[in-house]
């Protein structure tokens, strides 16, 4: 869904209407009708205050459901699952993942320099 879309959605679902939405973010309503028709988009530091109004991630107002994070249904339960470890548990586990990372991106460039 395409963000002026997705910012009009998410503001409705939230029950704002449009000048609530522009006080919140400290803009005129104008400025932020062209947000939602699509014939502007906001600067960082609006899109922060949007956000914030909002009270959702800019993940959230920019990427669709299933654009980010893993796709293997596997990987979703356990990432999951990692959020409920204690956090030396968490720790060790970032630990074990940035050395298989590692590992790829090394061979991955091996790879890259014998061919």
């Amino acid at each position: 869904m395409p963000f002026p879309k997705r910012l009009a959605v998410i503001r409705k679902d939230k029950g704002f209407t449009q000048q609530m939405m522009a006080d919140k973010a400290g803009i005129h309503v104008s400025q932020y009708k062209r947000y939602e028709s699509g014939n502007s988009q906001p600067t960082l530091e609006v899109f922060r205050k949007i956000i914030l109004a909002l009270n959702v991630s800019s993940d959230m107002m920019l990427f669709d459901e299933d654009e980010r994070g893993p796709s293997d249904e596997q990987l979703k339960l356990q990432f999951e699952a990692v959020s409920k470890l204690e956090p030396k548990e968490k720790e060790a586990l970032k630990t074990v993942i940035d050395g298989v990372l590692l590992m790829h991106d090394a061979k991955r460039y091996t790879d890259r320099a014998n061919n």
